[in-house]
């Protein structure tokens, strides 16, 4: 189930992430200033996000046997659409909007997994679920060479593809846990009971800091480098991948040592990485060496940062309620991730330098290990006495 869980979500990932990596050709195939293409790449971003949080408290109610397979299928739909009809800025912009749909599929597989596992394993087991954020890395590594190699519309159809057979699959293989706690209600009174909650906004903010913070270099980076560093697309899609690969490859680490030891002090480290890494990159130190250290420093801590987040949410939510929460949680996160694109376009248009996006991500990345540190630290001391 963990296994199928995990596909599910790379897939809709990959799909999710399919206009990033093609920003700079979209900027000039239709014209684009900075500020219309991050909101092309951004749009998809903020849509999955806000839309996780009805998927995550549907999923309570109905179970990912039912969700996934339904969400997949729909997000065929838009992929379809944005590799052979959308050729204008408006109608990329609607089709990423749908586009979106992919991006809520976090919240349907986190109380999936989190329902067959016990406490103490669910750290590790989450961090391994959230390794199918690896998808946007296929994307960066497969969207721009295949559409040289084979044409602009392949990769479109190939992600189709795959969500179709997976969709079918999904519907025959999945099951939800024998005996799962269900919530009753409504959708809205239980959201709303979700929203009422302190540790859903306390979980929200963390996350929007560092699965945000992962999810804005990864749309964000291709642009980033061809601006800042004169690489080709080709290039620059590369190394956003080793960027995503390194992060993804860190969440269940930091699931890991979230069981081992505790997600707070996890969380302190990360963010204090991120900090000093974003203050170094505010004076665009040459990419080699100094610059890739720099990058790959942070996508380790964002990546180990995000798992610990969710180690914290297994021990904080009571099982009925982890769907709900995790929808608001992962809608954070992704409009923790909605937000940087924007800023550095219009940081970068108004200015010409990124170096105050730098400055504002390091001064967020404190405050969170401040908060980590203090607050978090006495809320989970609370609920752990009980």
């Amino acid at each position: 189930m963990l296994a199928l869980a995990t596909i599910g979500f790379t897939l809709c990932f990959w799909a999710w992430a399919l206009l990033a990596p093609l920003g700079p050709a979209l900027r000039d195939e239709l014209d684009l200033s900075s500020f219309e293409q991050s909101l092309v790449v951004a749009v998809p971003v903020i849509v999955g996000s806000l839309g996780r949080i009805p998927v995550g408290a549907l999923t309570d109610r109905w179970g990912a046997r039912r969700m996934f397979p339904v969400v997949a299928a729909l997000t065929v739909l838009p992929v379809l659409y944005l590799g052979h009809l959308a050729d204008s800025f408006a109608e990329v912009l609607a089709g990423g909007f749908f586009l979106g749909l992919g991006g809520t599929t976090f919240a349907i597989g986190v109380p999936f997994v989190n329902a067959w596992y016990p406490p103490e394993r669910r750290g590790l087991a989450l961090g391994i679920f959230g390794v199918g954020t690896g998808g946007t890395a296929l994307s960066s590594f497969t969207t721009v060479q295949l559409a040289d190699a084979v044409g602009r519309s392949f990769p479109f159809d190939l992600v189709a593809a795959a969500l179709a057979v997976y969709a079918l699959a999904a519907r025959m293989l999945l099951q939800d846990k024998p005996g799962r706690a269900v919530t009753t209600g409504s959708m809205l009174a239980r959201t709303a009971a979700t929203l009422r909650l302190p540790i859903t906004w306390l979980l929200a903010f963390l996350y929007a800091m560092s699965f945000g913070g992962f999810v804005a270099f990864s749309v964000y980076l291709p642009t980033y480098l061809t601006t800042a560093y004169d690489l080709g697309r080709s290039d620059a899609a590369l190394r956003t991948a080793g960027f995503v690969v390194l992060a993804v490859a860190m969440r269940p680490v930091g699931g890991w040592l979230s069981d081992r030891a505790h997600p707070v002090p996890v969380l302190v480290v990360t963010y204090t990485v991120v900090c000093a890494c974003a203050l170094v990159a505010m004076f665009e130190a040459p990419l080699i060496p100094l610059g890739t250290v720099v990058f790959l420093g942070m996508a380790a801590a964002l990546g180990a940062g995000s798992g610990a987040v969710f180690a914290l949410v297994a021990r904080l939510v009571t099982p009925e309620r982890v769907g709900a929460v995790t929808g608001v949680v992962g809608a954070a996160g992704g409009l923790g991730g909605f937000f940087p694109p924007l800023v550095m376009g219009l940081v970068k248009s108004i200015t010409d330098d990124y170096a105050w996006g730098f400055a504002l991500l390091a001064a967020t990345a404190a405050g969170a290990g401040v908060f980590s540190a203090t607050v978090v630290r006495r809320r989970a001391r609370a609920a752990e006495r009980k």
